[in-house]
């Protein structure tokens, strides 16, 4: 009997569940809000902010602020001392180590053990069960899951407190039937040295069936080169050629795809997006014609949104998920079955649905720029990228914009540093294609370039081989989770890596 079709066949309950709470969106989602209030309501922060009393979304957001890191991040330093019932009553022993951005200094989210079981393992299931519908004749577990996660190593701090990159925190805890399938042993895949690891990773690998890769794209394609490398190789269907899933997520796919498609040239690998945070897993895709993802309703977590034009206002309105409109973009606000309380996620989201809630992300709310009231964001970004590759023949490797600040002489405009995986065919053209289609795409950018009226066209800085790898590695920065910095509305990632530009 197949193993995987056996298997499959456990995921019909859960399929149904979900479609059910489709059926009921908006009270799934005050479903929720319910279960986290009165879970709460006796804890330090839900006796101060009156739980109890609270009814409804009204109340809610009447009740509480919406709340940023600097405002949670003294009473989670209490919880790393090991006080409990602050702002969620179990006991909260699991720390991640947020490694979103570059900056030094860090974050340390709470991970629950309901969020464990109830929000990130879940949406480890159901990516399978959505798979299961997606590939039904699948053979994904006749053979091994390649893992390739951050590397952060589990660090014990004091009262049985333990900090790590989610991913590690994961791993240490998944149930021990995860092992038959997994790769590399939880060993290697735990060590946090990441160059060692890499080297490790492809080392124990190389030779096993590998039939499915999780992992952000762009550490993934530095794992995938190094086996080909090893092995002598010119794909890696020569290598693993039962390979036939890559679940991505940590930063668009969109720049990779091409490349991903030259090296596992197999017509039967399927690509599928999730989106999974240090704070929460929030969505997969379902529908592999479908590039947005189904956000998960009923995981513990009730979303809110902020448009993101009213973002930096000092009263923006937050709505709740059943007064979202498509096309628009959001800064996302969460409230989480680890005590995470309307807290801004950073993350900015477009819905594509609402019948049923689909969105695509579309960046971070201070990865973004708008120094001249542009608003351009890492979605209009990479679509602009796709088109001038795909016109003049080029691949990227990696890239950041920030802006040129106008003096009394000059005017304004953006400055790329991009590294190529191969170069375009005319420079020009490229930088002609990408400005062209940012405002075409982008109505704001389109205005501010009106006869160079504020901002002059984008000019392109190409960078040297390796440049942005070399970047990270001087911030200790190398690692399965760990992202460039896209946009900026400062010089202040661009300046650094132009001065490594030698």
């Amino acid at each position: 009997m197949n193993l995987t079709k056996a298997i499959f066949s456990c995921f019909s309950h859960r399929l149904s569940e979900i479609e059910s709470s489709y059926a009921r969106p908006v009270e799934t989602q005050q479903q929720q809000l319910r279960y986290l209030l009165n879970k709460a309501k006796n804890t330090e922060w839900g006796k101060t902010h009156n739980f109890a009393e609270i009814k409804n979304h009204d109340d809610f957001s009447k009740q509480l602020p919406t709340q940023d890191y600097e405002d949670v991040k003294l009473i989670i330093k209490r919880m790393l001392d090991g006080e409990s019932n602050l702002i969620w009553p179990s006991k909260i022993e699991w720390f991640a180590k947020s490694s979103g951005t570059t900056n030094d200094k860090s974050k340390f989210l709470p991970v629950s053990t309901e969020s464990l079981q109830n929000c990130h393992y879940r949406g480890a299931k159901d990516c399978l069960a959505f798979y299961s519908k997606i590939n039904p004749e699948s053979h994904l577990f006749g053979g091994k899951s390649l893992i390739l996660g951050g590397s952060h190593k589990i660090s014990n701090l004091i009262n049985n407190t333990f900090v790590g990159d989610l991913s590690a925190i994961l791993i240490q805890n998944n149930p021990f039937y995860t092992n038959w399938i997994r790769t590399p042993h939880r060993s290697v895949a735990l060590m946090d040295e990441w160059e060692a690891k890499l080297e490790k990773i492809v080392e124990t690998t190389f030779k096993q069936d590998v039939r499915s890769l999780s992992g952000v794209p762009s550490w993934m394609l530095v794992m995938i080169k190094r086996v080909l490398e090893k092995t002598g190789k010119s794909n890696l269907n020569e290598v693993w050629p039962n390979l036939e899933l890559f679940f991505h997520g940590g930063v668009s796919f969109r720049p990779y795809r091409e490349q991903y498609q030259e090296l596992i040239p197999s017509p039967n690998m399927h690509y599928v997006e999730n989106y999974n945070a240090s704070e929460g897993f929030f969505a997969t895709q379902n529908d592999i014609e479908d590039s947005a993802m189904l956000l998960m309703i009923d995981y513990g977590i009730f979303y809110e949104f902020i448009p993101f034009n009213e973002y930096a206002v000092e009263n923006p309105k937050v709505l709740p998920l059943w007064e979202v409109e498509t096309g628009k973009n959001y800064a996302v606000v969460i409230t989480t079955n680890s005590g995470l309380w309307r807290y801004k996620l950073g993350d900015t989201v477009m819905f594509t649905s609402t019948k049923p809630y689909k969105i695509k992300i579309t960046g971070r709310t201070k990865h973004h720029i708008n120094a001249f009231g542009e608003e351009l964001m890492i979605d209009n970004a990479e679509k602009g990228l796709l088109r001038a590759c795909a016109q003049t023949g080029a691949k990227v490797k990696e890239y950041t914009a920030a802006p040129v600040f106008m003096s009394s002489k000059t005017k304004g405009n953006h400055e790329w540093l991009i590294e190529f995986e191969k170069l375009p065919t005319s420079m020009e053209e490229f930088c002609q294609i990408l400005d062209k289609t940012l405002q075409e795409i982008n109505s704001d950018y389109e205005a501010k370039r009106y006869k160079d009226m504020t901002l002059k066209k984008l000019e392109i800085v190409v960078a040297r081989k390796n440049l942005f790898h070399d970047w990270l590695k001087s911030k200790g920065k190398l690692g399965g989770q760990h992202k460039i910095p896209r946009l900026s509305n400062s010089r202040e990632y661009l300046d650094e890596l132009l001065t490594l530009n030698v």
